[in-house]
């Protein structure tokens, strides 16, 4: 059985965003690397973005006019 591993380029896709926004996300450490290339099971990744925080998570800016 062969083990896929997922590279940045496959990270952003599954995440949908771009490549470049990858560079900014603090991604957990790869489960393999080959030369300077980093691997991710796709369970890691799915895991990692399942518990990072999220936007308005932590209640982020106050509203200006709250909510009644």
């Amino acid at each position: 059985m062969t083990t896929e591993y997922l590279g940045v380029t496959d990270v952003a896709r599954r995440l949908g965003i771009s490549t470049a926004a990858v560079s900014a996300y603090k991604l957990p450490e790869p489960d393999a690397t080959i030369g300077r290339t980093r691997g991710w099971l796709p369970e890691t990744i799915d895991e990692w973005n399942r518990n990072r925080p999220g936007r308005g998570v932590g209640g982020g800016r106050p509203r200006k006019h709250p909510r009644e």
